[in-house]
């Protein structure tokens, strides 16, 4: 395994796991470095606070999966010692060939065998057993369902009878006791969108000037919301009338609130095997409504095409316990990659994948997968958008000829001359914003002949489909616009 600052970054908890780890490097908290003689297992001591230094070791028996251990109290894994061996590691310190400790002799034996074991019971060719389904306690969960989602109706009905101009009379505080009355009918969607209006109706009261754009989320929120009521009642009542509980590949799972486990999306058929995936932009954000820092990532599957999304809930009561996502600069190979009902931008996720340095094939391969001109992408956009339940957003790949300022305005236009206003999304935040930095690249020649990523969404002010762009492929690397 190459150990790349990367690598380690992906491997780390968080940002600050990484800087602590490679401070303990620097200062050579480590000693007594030694691997194993197939060089498949590292470890060293690690000076700490007490008099007693930590055993720390990195385990490659699955190149794709370290098992990292040590013997500090700290509870984030892997834990800054573990990410300082890896930096001694990518540094080219020395480590002799020496004998296994027995502590670590014993671990890897007792990780063998269960390996072995999980092996010996599973057949490959057979299909996958289903789980064993209560009957009863899925019945009573699906009519719970219905019973909330009659709740949450009579609520939105009144608003949409009611006009939008109530909500400002209202106390915020009706919404989030709705909403919290929800989470006991197992509807963290719905839930989830009424938290939303909350905040909206706090905003109106609190800044009266902004009311236009609340109102404008409020109802988009409540669009959406009448949508999943109606279509979730449909498809809960068929589910409880034909006997059916197991999940399905229905955006109306997740759009109610449920979680898909990855054996699940297995069972399913959203599994994609040995697939290769390349990061074309990374950023962070906060939802106020989930209480969570969100990091996503935007992913190019190298042989269709797709553009895929991670994403990575932080929540805020437990940020020190959760990995931290970060940028990625390789390619990855994914031995399994599980992927989400959904249009574009279907949501992915894995559990272990090897890096590969990003190559001028891999960038040639990428530009290919690009739409045709922005007359497709705009289609395919058109297409999500008109569907309530679906983001009113989609991260695309759009060729261009030229980038440059056309009356003002930020303007691609692709090699068969049709434009499209380079704009940032308003509801991204400041922090998001990516355009004024097209003037900064060092070189204009990454403005002509490139392939830009971004996120296509409708502007109202514009009354058009506007591109706000992350990164620019050329033919030698990817320009990121923002992390």
């Amino acid at each position: 395994m190459e150990w790349k600052e990367d690598v380690i970054r992906a491997l780390a908890p968080n940002a600050s796991a990484v800087e602590n780890g490679r401070k303990l490097s620097r200062k050579g908290s480590f000693f007594n470095h030694c691997q194993s003689e197939q060089g498949d297992c590292f470890w060293a001591d690690c000076a700490g606070s007490g008099k007693n230094p930590y055993q720390v070791s990195i385990d490659l028996t699955d190149p794709q999966s370290p098992v990292c251990r040590c013997s500090c109290p700290s509870r984030q894994f892997p834990c800054k010692h573990a990410l300082g061996l890896m930096f001694e590691l990518e540094a080219g310190k020395e480590f002799p060939v020496g004998e296994l400790p027995q502590s670590l002799a014993d671990k890897r034996a007792k990780q063998a065998a269960k390996a072995a074991k999980k092996a010996a019971g599973a057949d490959p060719a057979a299909p996958a057993k289903p789980k064993k389904v209560n009957a009863a306690a899925r019945t009573k969960k699906l009519k719970k369902q219905l019973e909330g989602l009659d709740m949450a109706e009579r609520m939105v009905n009144d608003l949409l009878t009611g006009g939008l101009g109530t909500l400002a009379g209202v106390s915020a505080k009706s919404y989030e006791k709705l909403a919290k009355d929800l989470g006991s009918f197992y509807l963290n969607g719905p839930q989830l969108s009424f938290s939303r209006i909350a905040l909206a109706v706090s905003a109106i009261q609190k800044e009266p000037d902004k009311a236009e754009q609340c109102y404008e989320q409020a109802l988009r929120e409540l669009i959406a919301l009448h949508s999943t009521i109606q279509k979730g009642r449909v498809f809960l009542s068929e589910k409880l009338e034909q006997g059916q509980f197991s999940q399905e590949d229905n955006v109306l799972f997740e759009a109610l609130g449920g979680v898909w486990k990855l054996e699940e999306l297995g069972a399913a058929g959203a599994c994609k095997e040995a697939a290769s995936v390349v990061q074309l932009s990374f950023d962070v954000s906060y939802d106020p409504a989930r209480r969570e820092y969100i990091d996503r990532g935007f992913w190019a599957d190298l042989d269709s095409g797709e553009v895929y999304q991670t994403l990575n809930y932080r929540p805020v009561k437990a940020l020190k316990y959760v990995k931290e996502e970060d940028s990625n600069f390789s390619v990855l190979t994914v031995p399994q990659l599980y992927r989400y009902p959904g249009e574009l931008n279907r949501r992915a996720r894995w559990e272990s994948a090897m890096p590969h340095d990003l190559t001028p094939g891999h960038l040639a391969q990428l530009r290919e997968k690009a739409q045709p001109g922005v007359a497709a992408a705009v289609k395919a956009v058109k297409n999500q958008i008109k569907n309530t339940l679906s983001p009113k957003y989609a991260g695309v790949l759009i060729p261009y000829a030229r980038i440059g300022a056309v009356d003002g305005e930020a303007v691609l236009e692709d090699p068969a001359g049709q434009r499209i206003v380079l704009m940032d999304q308003p509801e991204a935040g400041e922090d998001h914003r990516c355009v004024h930095r097209l003037a900064l690249l060092p070189d204009g020649g990454m403005l002509e002949d490139g392939v830009v990523f971004g996120v296509m969404f409708y502007d109202a002010v514009q009354r058009t489909l506007c591109l706000h762009p992350y990164s620019l492929i050329t033919g030698t690397q990817i320009v990121r616009l923002q992390y």
